[in-house]
Formats: C-alpha cells, sequence, structure tokens
C-alpha cells in the first residue's frame, strides 16, 4: 500500500524498528467479527448452535473472529439480531465501559450502532440510552440496528453536541465517545481512507474532537465514568486529546485499561504535557494483534457533591382503545401504564427514567410497539424484536434449515399451521417479526424495509 509521505514518516518515528511491520501489516488481509447479542442468547448457546466456525476475540468476552468465507449477515440469526457484525478493535470501547444496571448512558457519536448495540445489552433493559449521531441520515441507521437487537430502553437522537450539553447536565453515569478522527488505524480496511487522510489531514478532527470534549465533560455527573476512543494514530488526536480533557475538568482522572497480549499502551512523550498517566491508555496496532488501529482511554469524574438541575418528562396516564389493551394483555409483561405515550396513532412505551426532551431531534423515545388503527392495532417490528418467544401467547417457531423461514423473510406468504390470529413468527426460538394466521395461510407482516435481497 501507497502511504501519504508526510504519514510514512511520521509513522517511522512513532515505531521506530516496527515501520516495517506495521508497513507489511497492511497487505495482509483484514480481519472479520462479530458480536453476539448477550440480551437475547448467551454466549454459550450461541456457539452451540452458531452455523460458523468462530474464534473468540481476546479483549471481548462475546466477540468473535470468523471467516472471510461466509456471509453472517445473509443468515436467519442475523436477522433475529443474535448477533452484530463489527470490526473487532472496534469492539474495545463497549466492552471496557463499566455499565451498570440502572445507569444513564451516552453514546454521542453513535452510528451505525455497534457500540450502543453493546452497551444496550449490558443494560439489560434497565436505566436509559441515549444514543445520538449528528447525521440524520446516519442515525436512522442506528436506529435499526437498536430495534434489530431489541432495545427498548432509548432515546436516539440527532444532536450537536453542545445542544445535548444544555438538555443534560450533569446527567450521565457513563458516556461514550467513539470521536470523528483522521481514521489512519482503518487504513488497511478501507483504502479510501488514504485519501481523505490526504484532502482532511488531522487538524481538521483535532477541532471537531476538542467541540465535542467541551461539551460532553459537562453532561458526565460526579462519580461517572467516560471512554474515549479513535480509530488513529496521530498523538494529537490521542495522548493530547488526554492532555485537552484533564485541562477541560481538574476532576478527571485517567483509569487503567486492561492490557492484552498485543495492546500498547499511551506513550506519555506524545502528549503534550509529558503526562506519565497516559500510559493508562491503550493503543492498538494492526501489526501487533488481529485487528486494525485504534486508540482507547477511559477517565473518571471524582465523586463531589455538584448538583445539577435536569428536567424530567411528566408521565401522564392516556386512555388505550380496547383493541389495544387486548393485544397488550397477551404479551407476559408487568406493563406500567403511566410510561405509555400516544402520538397521534402511534404507541411508545417510554424509557423507566425519561428526562424532558422537548425540542430535540428524536428518532425514538422508548419502544414503538405498533399503530392503532380503527377496531385494531397493528404491532411493530420493533415490538417483536423486543420480546422473547415465550413472552406472547401466540408464538410460532420453525428450524433455521426450514424454507418457510427464508420466505417469511422475504416478506412472501407462507402456510403454516397455528391458531388463527397475530403470530409472532421465529426460527429456532427467536422472534423474526408478525404475521396474521387465517385457516392455515399466514399474511406476513415482516417491515418491507428490512426484508431478506
Amino acid at each position: 500500500m501507497k502511504l501519504p509521505e508526510q504519514f510514512e514518516i511520521r509513522m517511522k518515528d512513532m515505531l521506530g524498528q516496527e515501520f516495517l511491520d506495521y508497513q507489511n501489516s497492511l497487505d495482509m488481509p483484514s480481519f472479520h467479527g462479530l458480536r453476539v447479542n448477550t440480551s437475547k442468547i448467551s454466549v454459550e448457546e450461541f456457539l452451540r448452535i452458531s452455523p460458523f466456525s468462530l474464534k473468540p476475540v481476546p479483549w471481548c468476552s462475546n466477540g468473535f473472529y470468523y471467516d472471510d468465507t461466509v456471509q453472517p449477515a445473509k443468515h436467519p440469526y442475523y436477522y433475529a439480531g443474535l448477533y452484530y457484525i463489527q470490526e473487532p478493535s472496534a469492539m474495545t470501547p463497549a466492552s471496557v465501559l463499566p455499565i451498570e444496571e440502572g445507569d444513564r448512558v451516552l453514546d454521542i457519536c453513535a452510528a451505525p450502532g455497534g457500540k450502543s448495540t453493546e452497551l444496550a445489552a449490558k443494560l439489560k433493559g434497565t436505566g436509559l440510552l441515549v444514543s445520538n449521531d449528528i447525521s440524520n441520515s446516519r442515525a436512522k441507521a442506528l436506529l435499526k440496528n437498536l430495534e434489530l437487537f431489541g432495545v427498548s430502553n432509548m432515546l436516539v437522537m440527532s444532536e450537536p453536541s453542545n445542544t445535548l450539553a444544555e438538555h443534560f447536565p450533569g446527567f450521565f453515569d457513563k458516556i461514550l465517545i467513539d470521536a470523528p478522527c483522521s481514521g489512519e488505524g482503518m487504513f488497511r480496511k478501507a483504502n479510501s481512507m488514504v485519501k481523505a487522510w490526504e484532502s482532511n489531514g488531522v487538524d481538521l478532527f483535532v477541532n471537531l474532537q476538542q467541540s465535542i470534549l467541551r461539551e460532553m465533560v459537562k453532561c458526565l455527573r460526579p462519580g461517572g465514568t467516560m471512554v474515549y476512543s479513535t480509530c488513529t494514530f496521530s498523538p494529537e488526536e490521542n495522548e493530547q486529546a488526554m492532555d485537552y480533557l484533564l485541562e477541560l475538568d481538574e476532576q478527571l482522572e485517567l483509569v487503567e485499561l486492561p492490557m492484552y497480549e498485543g495492546f500498547d499502551t499511551g506513550h506519555p512523550e506524545w502528549s503534550r504535557t509529558g503526562n506519565p498517566d497516559v500510559q493508562k491508555c491503550r493503543r492498538l496496532w494492526p501489526h501487533r494483534i488481529q485487528g486494525e488501529g485504534h486508540f482507547v482511554a477511559m477517565l473518571k469524574k471524582k465523586d463531589i457533591n455538584n448538583q445539577y438541575g435536569v428536567n424530567w418528562h411528566h408521565l401522564t396516564k392516556v386512555k388505550l382503545p380496547d383493541g389495544v389493551l387486548e393485544f397488550l394483555n397477551d404479551i407476559h409483561w408487568d406493563w406500567d401504564m403511566s410510561r405509555m405515550e400516544l402520538q397521534k396513532d402511534r404507541l411508545y412505551y417510554l424509557p423507566e427514567t425519561m428526562p424532558d426532551v422537548k425540542g430535540l431531534r428524536l428518532l425514538r423515545n422508548g419502544l414503538f410497539l405498533g399503530e392503532c388503527k380503527k377496531n385494531r392495532f397493528e404491532p411493530s417490528q420493533s415490538l417483536a424484536m423486543a420480546l422473547r418467544m415465550e413472552e406472547y401467547k401466540n408464538a410460532i417457531s420453525l428450524p433455521v434449515s426450514d424454507e418457510r423461514v427464508i420466505r417469511y423473510l422475504k416478506g412472501e406468504t407462507i402456510e403454516l399451521e397455528g391458531a388463527n390470529g397475530m403470530v409472532l413468527f421465529c426460527v429456532d426460538g427467536y422472534p423474526l417479526g408478525w404475521g396474521k394466521l387465517t385457516n392455515g395461510t399466514l399474511k406476513n407482516k415482516y417491515l418491507a424495509g428490512w426484508r431478506w435481497l
């Protein structure tokens, strides 16, 4: 691979005798990974049913390498939300962030959803996940992946960081910043990143990263934890970003991250201040590990008695049509009816911790349950993905080997035995979507935009 001259000079200076190993690694194949959705299936159970040959990713307990001869995105288990396809090094930031049940979590640069889906799995349906991306089109892809994973306790937004800081001062227990960067660590995976680097360089991203950090430090509560990551090598975007962040708030301190075979520390000599604590950060070099280039840092804010004010959403009980209540009674959930919200004919189930989001560009607030239509309720695809098979009264499962599974995913009408009415259609016990069964014929309700092509 032909590298930009300025980049090559800097990397030779950074890597010394290792530069040749790094250069050679760019001509090697990239590594492919998937991450098991532990909110739907345990790692052990997935390995038992997995149709792929898998090898563990050392730094992510639910991450695995797969061979590039297979296509995991063309398998019914992918459509059931049992795993997310993710580059192995990119699994690190969400893996190290210590999420606890009930946490309020922000993923600020969240699209397309790889990190948000893992954060959601760690929350186990509790607390609140705010997934934000400033690009509205990218946020739509983010929403789909969160819905595919069955996430119910989410707010999906498309706002700049300063707007979030105004609405959520001191609100979040955990924040993940996978910052926009110059992408040097992705040169092997995407050659287009080389041309982008030549056009944009590093300074553009340093300014953008600093603007995000200035706002995000305001959102972190005392005692909270923040993870910052990039997929680049430049010290200006990594160690020196930590210099900048620590200067923003003297209550922040770097936390030691796990050290796996092949990982490197941050380098004090690349810090603007020579800060020895940057050794607590981790650098991932593609010539040392089976993955692309990455930088990860974790910081904790000292637990002092500062008080912050956040406006809360005022829940009001809504009167639901009888058809809606009848359908909800067929779902074995302990519904909190005060969390129901009707927006015109669309019904949502709000997170248990619901801030005021008035005025924000919101793609989703909580779980979209479905649409109230004349004399009936049309359940949503997102509700199907949030359910377990045993939680719905009329669920039918077919083995993955049954050709009707693919036909269902293509949106076809299929023949099926079972009780008449709305059916939760599953593969090997994992929901795929809805269908209306009438005398052995299933009218397909699978979401058109998600269909198998």
